[in-house]
């Protein structure tokens, strides 16, 4: 897809990817442990550390369930595209499987710079979008991270009904915070999901994924004073 060149216009807005930009997925452990309390089961050591490194990287598999993300276009699937996943692990109880997906998204967590750079950006007087390809709400999350009180937009591809990298949802996000799409920055993780924003004129940055509560977002307000 091509769109026509403009001159470059002066950022007035900025959305963020949610998972591993804003929000952390937190530790396979707490994951565990959450899951543990709804579903006791006795694990020993050596079974439980397996167990910690298989959820740590389950998600990784998706695309070979699920090439296309369809999961994160319908709760549904979504929820079978886990329990796939799952099956393919160390042999995890049923009972304990329903609750690995039921506690999915209490260990995620904003990182401690993400607060902070929206307060920032918006003394910029920025308008602020969050985009995710998700299947399930995540408003809930982004509420109780603090984070829904500093954003204009929130476009979730099982509500809109495409998934990036279609360029479809980041005309939403754009619109969604009144923006057009050349005076819009792109923040994200991934170079394949993210980068589809630069196909619709969107200036996009790329921050690969981190571990740690801070995730080096202090760059994305610095980026904008530089345009000005």
């Amino acid at each position: 897809m091509s769109f026509p060149l403009e001159p470059p216009q002066p950022i007035r807005g900025v959305i963020f990817d949610l998972h591993s930009t804003l929000i952390d997925q937190g530790s396979a452990d707490e994951w565990l442990d959450s899951a543990l309390v709804r579903a006791p089961v006795d694990l020993a050591p050596q079974e439980r550390n397996t167990l910690v490194d298989f959820l740590d990287l389950v998600w990784e598999n998706a695309r070979v369930h699920d090439p296309d993300s369809r999961r994160d276009l319908d709760p549904v699937l979504h929820e079978e595209v886990f329990h796939a996943l799952i099956d393919d692990g160390p042999g995890i109880d049923q009972a304990l499987a329903t609750a690995l997906y039921t506690t999915l998204l209490d260990a995620w967590h904003a990182y401690t710079d993400a607060v902070p750079t929206l307060i920032e950006l918006r003394s910029l007087d920025l308008r602020i979008g969050i985009i995710s390809n998700v299947g399930v709400s995540i408003r809930p999350i982004l509420e109780r991270e603090g984070l829904l009180e500093h954003v204009d937009g929130v476009t979730l591809s099982c509500e809109i009904g495409c998934v990036k990298p279609d360029a479809r949802i980041f005309h939403e996000a754009a619109n969604a915070i009144g923006c057009a799409p050349a005076s819009v920055l792109m923040v994200g993780d991934s170079g394949k999901d993210d980068a589809g924003a630069a196909h619709i004129g969107m200036r996009t940055l790329i921050l690969p994924r981190t571990r740690g509560p801070v995730h080096g977002l202090g760059v994305v307000p610095a980026l904008v004073r530089a345009t000005r």
